[in-house]
């Protein structure tokens, strides 16, 4: 076998043990009893452990200088397998299994803490957490930004100094807007309770809908939606509440959109550096593309107007006109994940802002609370009205994703370019999706990008599909037509 067959059959099984590591954290999140924290605990930090000494293995620098690659995808592999060694040998193990182990206790005790509304109970493991990611984010910046370096493990080639010039040029435009939206009369919402079981039913219905693949897949409920795993094996969940179906429905999606790059991504990359999402700014360009410039058009909402009626009977708006209206509803919220399409950026700034701050020690976790409160009452308008809906509304902090949060509105831009060139390749688009047939726009994403999984770069891989350079006008202005003929400004 050459250097490089032999380091790809490493590779392979590296990331097999990768994928293991990914089912813990779903059992984690959906089916693992409360009292098994601890234990999940050391078991997450042993196989880091395994995987870390794998990754900086001295065999695979060797490989490295030795390998030729074959092919254009041949130098893709060299080039993330590279990466990944790189990252890995400047994070001692010590500190990486510490992380893993104090991650996972963590989120047990965010959990506990966002159900009974005390922070102060949460307080002392994030004080732990932030400590050991400012530790991580100085080994791997080696004397430069440290939450660069984070931000870099989410959306590597982007600074943060440059996702700050996109939202800086956001903000104006979505603050002017969202003013203009909430003068306006609201729309009627949905009225009723929702079973459920029904709920669940047509949750998958919508799975299936948007081409997600059940038999490599499944669909349960978490407390926070998610999406893992890759190749043949990609689960999703959601959640239900009995007054807001969309909650579930939109979530569903949403993690769709996730699960089926990963399930869409060629199966020549399976088990590959290749074969998973090339970055979480691209991944949610596809979560947000399925949910909102697909999943929340006046084309797709008149098939699912008719949907929710067969499900449930009356539902509290009497045409597809008023359902549309109450699917882009601009409301006032707390809850980031429950914001509608207007506002989500908004939310993402001010945690962009915080957890840069924390990470760069301009903030300390005591004072987290306060400024968060100050923050979103600046920016929305009204006071937290408890902590569940204020800095412990989110996971992320819990199980150390500092440097994930502004992944979420890189996504929407992405999701913008994407729609926009969607709109000209596809000009049937909507007659389509009035009849609940998503398969021109998810076939369209399938080929123009998920397929190609890690081939290029974040911001190659949307040039290429977009033919455009990454750019925030198209979203803006998708928002600015979408809002302003629903809300006749």
């Amino acid at each position: 076998m050459t250097a490089f067959e032999q380091l790809m059959a490493y590779e392979r099984d590296t990331q097999a043990l990768g994928q293991i590591a990914g089912r813990l954290g779903w059992d984690q999140e959906t089916m693992m009893p409360r009292g098994a924290t601890g234990q999940r605990g050391a078991e997450m930090a042993a196989i880091e452990s395994v995987l870390h000494a794998r990754r900086s293995a001295p065999q695979v620098a060797e490989w490295l200088e030795q390998a030729e690659a074959p092919d254009e995808v041949g130098a893709a592999h060299l080039r993330e397998i590279r990466r990944s060694y790189d990252r890995t040998i400047k994070v001692p193990a010590d500190l990486a299994k510490k992380l893993a182990q104090v991650t996972s206790e963590a989120q047990g005790k965010w959990a506990e803490a966002r159900a009974n509304e005390d922070v102060a109970a949460f307080l002392p493991v994030l004080e732990e957490v932030v400590a050991l990611k400012r530790e991580e984010g100085q080994a791997l910046a080696a004397g430069g930004d440290l939450y660069d370096a984070l931000v870099a493990d989410y959306e590597h080639g982007t600074t943060s100094s440059e996702i700050a010039k996109i939202f800086d040029a956001m903000r104006p435009g979505l603050v002017d807007l969202r003013a203009r939206v909430l003068d306006k009369p609201a729309p009627q919402g949905l009225s009723g309770r929702f079973d459920e079981k029904t709920q669940m039913q047509l949750a998958r219905t919508l799975a299936r809908t948007f081409g997600y693949d059940m038999a490599h897949g499944r669909v349960d409920k978490a407390v926070h939606p998610f999406s893992s795993g890759s190749g043949l094996d990609v689960r999703i969940t959601t959640r239900t509440s009995e007054t807001d179906p969309f909650n579930c429905f939109y979530s569903t999606i949403h993690e769709v959109g996730h699960g089926a790059y990963e399930q869409n991504i060629s199966r020549d990359y399976l088990l590959t550096p290749l074969g998973r999402g090339v970055s979480m700014g691209v991944h949610e360009s596809q979560s947000r593309i399925y949910e909102n410039q697909i999943g929340r058009s006046r084309a797709f909402t008149g098939w699912l107007f008719e949907q929710m009626r067969d499900s449930f009977g009356d539902i509290g708006v009497s045409d597809a006109d008023a359902f549309y209206a109450a699917v882009n509803k601009v409301h006032n919220g707390y809850i980031r994940t429950e914001a509608d399409e207007l506002q989500y950026n908004l939310h993402i700034m001010l945690r962009f802002d915080l957890e840069r701050a924390l990470m760069q020690g301009d903030l300390e976790v005591a004072d987290l609370e306060a400024a968060w409160n100050d923050r979103f009452e600046a920016d929305f308008g009204y006071a937290v009205d408890k902590p569940s809906n204020g800095c412990l509304q989110d996971v992320h902090w819990s199980v150390g994703l500092f440097g994930y949060f502004p992944t979420y509105s890189l996504g929407n831009v992405y999701a913008g370019c994407l729609h926009e060139a969607l709109r000209r390749d596809v000009p049937k688009l909507d007659t389509d999706l009035a009849q609940g047939d998503t398969s021109a726009a998810t076939g369209w994403l399938g080929e123009k990008l998920q397929q190609h999984g890690g081939l290029r770069s974040p911001r190659d891989t949307i040039a290429h599909a977009a033919e455009m350079e990454p750019d925030h006008a198209p979203l803006m202005d998708y928002l600015e037509q979408k809002f302003g003929a629903l809300y006749d400004l």
